[in-house]
């Protein structure tokens, strides 16, 4: 019998799928308040300095600095009140020599004043004195002009994924619409004769359809589209009919349960009609998800992911994820991770990437990881674990009482 396939490293499986990916989606323009999670098609730069007058950091008193020199709780600075600083609007008057004008924290420094004395650190004499019982030097209490941002000062890099306030900041200085990356359209083509839709009550031999939806909500989670097709039956001018659609509608194509012994030469051999280079990889050290496909069909990224649910959920984090955001011109944002014991011993093989499910625990100050033991076609091994550790290529396992990195879902 011949060799099922030539396996790579996950590392090397991606670096070869990524080295073909050189088209990048095109761009559109939205309103930034639509913008979360998005990814920047081009840099941003400041059209104003921000902010654009000097403002008080604290509510109290607008002063020159050198009238507060040497003051203490037993020797305070006395100072007239000249007004008040009105929120919303320029001041009134300059502060003269001698003189306090109480403003509240964000409005505008009043011309001759260069600090703000602390409203805790005065004490009204009578309605036009105060004393003030601290010192402050010169610019203390005070957000200069342009301190924040200068004008014409980049704000945001070509590539950086929108985070909440990055859209109140944008918004801060004026910018309205910005240029992002258009999100891929990701065609996710579910295969098997037993497969059946969740609605559905399965016979004897069948299965429900898990895949296409946990597939779809990683696409989203990832910033994209899914655009499901539905069940197809293993039968070979079936699937290439639907991934001839699926090249066609979509940026990316994932064939589901397309990559296992029984179905390997049909999927492989569809996916090299789609187009060249075709096949980059069949076939990653790996546990779960040994028999992924990689390819590239003309620009667009083609995966045949395992039909096992676990071994779909690590290998669509391994190498879909990563394929989304470079297609976008971006990096993937790094997973939370925390640092945990390890309860038990994990058993593992040379020469292949081990993922395995944990479930954290609290035990005092410490923080424990218990594998959660399953087969990969068992899905509620994921939904019983919070995190994935990894056990490298050349490690035969790892030891109860061990430190170990797990990367939370």
């Amino acid at each position: 019998m011949a060799e099922l396939f030539q396996v790579l490293t996950p590392g090397e499986a991606r670096e070869r799928l990524l080295q073909h990916l050189t088209t990048a989606l095109p761009s559109e323009d939205i309103p930034v308040q639509e913008a979360l999670g998005r990814i920047l098609a081009a840099d941003i730069f400041s059209p104003i300095e921000l902010p654009a007058f000097p403002r008080s950091n604290m509510d109290g008193y607008a002063v020159r600095a050198q009238d507060t020199f040497g003051a203490t709780d037993g020797l305070p600075a006395y100072l007239k009140v000249g007004g008040e600083v009105p929120m919303g609007e320029a001041p009134r008057a300059s502060v003269r020599p001698g003189e306090g004008v109480r403003i509240p924290t964000g409005a505008m420094i009043p011309e001759g004043a260069d600090a703000v004395v602390m409203v805790e650190h005065t004490q009204e004499v009578d309605p036009s004195t105060i004393e003030v019982t601290r010192p402050v030097a010169p610019g203390e209490n005070v957000v200069r002009g342009g301190e924040d941002v200068t004008r014409g000062e980049r704000l945001l890099p070509k590539g950086h994924c929108l985070r909440p306030q990055d859209v109140g900041g944008l918004l801060g200085v004026g910018i309205l619409t910005v240029s992002v990356v258009r999100r891929p359209r990701v065609v996710i083509i579910a295969t098997g004769d037993e497969v059946v839709p969740p609605p559905v009550e399965p016979g004897l031999g069948q299965v429900r359809d898990i895949n296409t939806y946990t597939i779809a909500t990683l696409v989203l989670q990832a910033g994209g589209i899914p655009q499901p097709l539905g069940i197809i039956r293993d039968d070979y001018d079936a699937l290439r009919e639907a991934a001839e659609s699926g090249i066609t509608r979509g940026d990316v194509v994932i064939i589901s349960a397309g990559s296992s012994v029984s179905t390997r030469d049909m999927t492989a051999g569809v996916i090299g009609t789609l187009g060249r280079p075709g096949v980059l990889v069949h076939g990653v050290a790996l546990k779960p998800g040994k028999p992924t496909i990689l390819a590239v069909c003309g620009d667009k990224p083609v995966f045949g992911l395992p039909g096992n649910p676990v071994s779909t959920f690590v290998t669509f984090d391994l190498f879909v994820r990563p394929a989304l955001y470079h297609l976008a011109g971006s990096a993937p944002p790094e997973r939370a991770t925390v640092r945990a014991r390890l309860t038990k011993n994990v058993a593992s093989a040379f020469g292949r990437e081990d993922y395995v499910p944990v479930r954290l625990l609290e035990q005092g100050d410490e923080v424990l990881a218990e594998p959660v033991y399953g087969k990969s076609n068992l899905i509620y091994t994921l939904i019983r674990a919070h995190g994935l550790i990894t056990i490298p290529l050349n490690v035969g396992g790892l030891s109860a009482d061990q430190t170990v990195e797990v990367r939370r879902f």
